[in-house]
């Protein structure tokens, strides 16, 4: 193995070990190249070259290290283009079910990014442009997308007001909004969640409010199972 090959996979498998999760409080040097099997100096300048770019950090008290935020960031993007990839057929099944447009969301600050839209051949519907924006505030998406959020972190994407509202939907499991975001438009959503439980995206549905009202509580349980199926795969 060339200098380069075996430098590569000392660090992968400092990874490996702090991604233990027997050991949540970090690994110290020693303790890591007892793990990996390279001696203190090589794994000390692994550890430095790693921390240098985000994927480590140190515990100023403990001197132990643990798993960064860029290799967090990375794990998110990964599961983002999984849920993209996943979504389209859960997405038209929805469509096919209820008639209506179907979307994938997730949050961008105090904002909601639409990955996936599938609509039907309906003359009216509710379309979403894939990239587009819109509030976390008044829309089903954005309701559930916060969900997480406690009430500080929600005050810092001024949304103190909503939190009544944010609260009533997470006891529900899904959130219904009608005319809130737009007169006339009714929409229902529910959490995507990754293997901890924690919501990563939103599936929803939207439609005029004439055609699709009555449907609502009972389009919501269609959506809750679609989402909780993407959740699993």
């Amino acid at each position: 193995m060339n200098p380069g090959t075996a430098a590569l996979a000392r660090g992968l498998d400092v990874l490996c070990a702090l991604a233990d999760p027997a050991e949540p409080g970090g690994l110290g040097v020693v303790a890591l190249a007892e793990r990996v099997g390279g001696d203190k100096s090589q794994v000390s300048r692994t550890l430095a070259t790693l921390e240098e770019r985000g994927f480590v950090e140190r515990d100023r008290e403990t001197l132990a290290y643990r798993l960064g935020w860029r290799l967090f960031g990375l794990a998110a993007r990964v599961g983002e283009s999984r849920l993209v990839a996943d979504a389209p057929p859960v997405l038209r099944g929805l469509v096919r079910e209820l008639g209506e447009s179907a979307h994938l969301s997730v949050r961008q600050g105090a904002q909601v990014l639409t990955l996936v839209s599938e609509s039907p051949e309906a003359t009216i519907h509710a379309p979403a442009p894939i990239g587009g924006l819109t509030p976390l505030a008044n829309t089903s998406a954005g309701r559930v997308l916060a969900f997480d959020l406690d009430d500080a972190e929600l005050e810092s994407l001024g949304l103190a007001a909503q939190a009544p509202a944010i609260a009533a939907a997470r006891s529900l499991g899904y959130a219904i909004v009608r005319e809130e975001f737009e007169p006339g438009l009714v929409a229902a959503a529910a959490p995507v969640r990754d293997s901890t439980g924690r919501v990563v995206a939103a599936l929803n549905v939207s439609a005029p409010r004439f055609r699709f009202d009555t449907r609502l509580e009972e389009a919501a349980q269609r959506v809750v199972a679609a989402a909780a199926a993407l959740s699993q795969t």
